[in-house]
């Protein structure tokens, strides 16, 4: 008799090829899975019989054996053409306890083989009924199935026999190369021995590869190191700075983390290989381990997270979050451990992933207190770590940009105003938590007033003699919301210096709003206006340029050559130029070019 199924076949092989499956590789991990469990049931019921899995594959056919539970021909009619219905459910059939040993549901498995497949036969024979005849469960991808009983020596020990034929522009998942490298992939380390037979006549060959790396035994450390070296080198491609084991036995997890033996992106979502009961889940698991753990990729097995409905990807549920956030304090402990015992190998770790480091300790007051002596940072005074700079300075500087670093730092060395540049990914989270690791130290952020401060100030008489110069600078830079200051400074080459901080910065920008807003507007950004100081032009009266302009006696001129002064400082501080810093910049270069040309024209008048 034929019967038909109970969904729609053509729109499920659709929908599992199409939606819920990457690719129609995983047939293969559906197969081996049905057969896993069918054996795990059969164990359940009687642990003396004998187990057996064996996969072939040849030209356009691919077939699965085991000495599984097998079926009935009531079970076939009810458990494969059923979508969500499992041969290996507990309760009637006393298999309660083996329950959670299993991989998935032999239903939707089975009928996952259609992508590939145009005809599904199977050959089961019961082992929870001795008495039941063989049965042969024929389907084919139009819809259709027949079920029908066959001789007892067709099949005379319990078991199931899984035959499929492939579709037409399918065949080629079914090359006996492809098939054997997709049951290693996602059946190595399968609790069961799994063999391959290629048709060729050889002996069948192990499937199956454990225990796995992480969990055999090795003469000596070293030993080991060196196995999970070439471990890493055949699932991942490269060979591993360091590897940290993960084992959380409470969450039935192990397995190991390598670590990246080349900088990478904290941005970057490193794929993790995810075995669930042995089989293969995903290799592209993002969601394992905490974001700031980048720098490694790890493979482990589990027993307890739960799987998509694809069973591609873990579900991110709390027992999900939890053993993340166990396995994230697994590394850290890594980290803790090599910082009190191995040094040398802390130091070529943190070479390599300070970065990584970094973006955990913001978040870890201890951890950043154990890093102190290793995270490097880069200083006024050099590259060198947090620890060994505070040993020279208690009140630390911070610049927030790279390119203000860049300007203030060889000043700031010279006068020992000790300044970090927090300008990189993670710096200016760890300084501000720096004080609660060492409440000796101050840590503030660079302003105008505190690099004004260390400069030498010019004896008053020579500041006096310049008073004229100085006010018209002071006025020619008024528009710019920029002060003018004289003082004495290394190095010499350096006529000018530009310094601003937040607060002047926001003080700018309210000045700029307010210039452009309606009266409504006006009137509250104008009672906004606070005290908050200005940008600063500091000139130095150590260079000789700055001397010359200071004793011209064209006011023009002088207010001219400040313009450009203030021009050049603010290029040099690579900061983003306003419009009206564009027009400053324009009318200074005309202008100084005017200049020059007419004062080329006086000279030839002259001759």
């Amino acid at each position: 008799m034929t019967s038909n199924f109970q969904v729609d076949l053509r729109g499920l092989v659709d929908l599992l090829s199409h939606h819920l499956y990457s690719s129609p590789r995983v047939y293969v991990r559906e197969l081996m899975q049905n057969a896993v469990d069918a054996v795990t049931a059969r164990h359940a019921l009687d642990p003396q019989a004998e187990i057996l899995i064996r996969l072939s594959a040849s030209a356009d056919r691919v077939t699965i054996e085991d000495s599984g539970i097998g079926l009935t021909a009531a079970e076939a009619h009810s458990l494969l053409a059923t979508i969500g219905r499992s041969s290996k459910r507990g309760g009637e059939h006393g298999l309660e306890t083996a329950r959670r040993e299993f991989l998935g549901q032999f239903g939707i498995g089975l009928l996952a083989c259609f992508v590939v497949a145009r005809e599904i036969r199977v050959i089961t024979r019961s082992a929870r009924d001795p008495q039941a005849a063989p049965v042969e469960w024929l389907a084919t991808d139009d819809g259709s199935y027949t079920v029908r009983e066959l001789p007892h020596d067709a099949r005379p020990e319990p078991g199931t026999t899984v035959v499929l034929q492939a579709r037409p522009g399918a065949e080629e998942w079914m090359v006996p190369t492809k098939v054997e490298q997709l049951a290693r992939d996602y059946g190595s380390l399968l609790p069961y021995d799994i063999t391959f037979d290629d048709g060729r006549g050889g002996a069948p060959r192990p499937v199956t590869d454990r225990p796995a790396v992480w969990d055999r035994a090795f003469p000596t450390p070293a030993a080991r190191r060196v196995a999970l070296a070439g471990h890493c080198a055949q699932l991942f491609g490269f060979t591993p700075l360091d590897t940290i084991d993960l084992d959380l036995p409470v969450a039935g997890v192990r397995g190991v983390a390598y670590v990246l033996p080349e900088a990478t992106s904290p941005a970057h979502r490193a794929g993790h290989r995810v075995h669930l009961k042995g089989m293969l889940l995903t290799d592209r698991a993002d969601n394992l381990l905490p974001d700031w753990a980048f720098f490694v990729r790890a493979v482990l097995d589990t027993d307890t997270l739960r799987p998509t409905a694809s069973r591609e990807n873990l579900y991110d549920d709390e027992t999900l979050s939890a053993v993340r956030e166990a396995l994230g304090a697994r590394i850290r402990t890594w980290l803790a451990e090599l910082a009190a015992s191995e040094p040398d190998r802390l130091a070529a770790f943190l070479n390599v992933h300070h970065l990584g480091v970094k973006s955990l300790a913001r978040h870890d007051a201890d951890l950043l207190g154990l890093m102190l002596p290793w995270l490097p940072f880069e200083t006024s005074d050099g590259s060198m770590s947090l620890q060994e700079f505070a040993a020279a300075h208690t009140e630390i500087h911070f610049t927030r940009t790279v390119e203000e670093f860049r300007q203030i730092a060889p000043i700031a060395a010279a006068h020992g105003l000790g300044v970090i540049n927090a300008g990189y990914t993670y710096d200016a989270d760890l300084l501000a938590l720096l004080p609660t690791v060492r409440p000796d130290l101050k840590v503030t952020e660079l302003d105008a007033g505190a690099v004004t401060e260390r400069l030498d100030p010019v004896p008053t008489a020579a500041e006096l003699a310049l008073a004229s110069f100085l006010s018209t600078a002071r006025t020619r830079l008024q528009p710019q919301g920029c002060d003018v200051v004289l003082r004495a400074f290394q190095p010499v080459s350096v006529p000018a210096l530009y310094l601003d901080d937040r607060q002047a910065r926001q003080e700018r920008d309210r000045t700029a709003a307010l210039d452009s807003a309606d009266s409504l507007w006006t009137g509250i950004l104008g009672a906004l206006r606070g005290s908050a100081p200005r940008a600063r032009l500091v000139l130095n009266h150590h260079n000789p340029l700055i001397r010359r302009i200071a004793a011209l006696s064209d006011e023009a001129l002088a207010g001219t050559a400040v313009e450009s002064l203030y021009g050049q400082a603010l290029l040099m501080s690579q900061r983003p130029l306003r419009p009206a810093d564009s027009t400053l910049l324009n009318r200074a270069f005309l202008g100084l070019l005017e200049w020059a040309t007419h004062s080329a024209d006086a000279q030839e008048g002259q001759q």
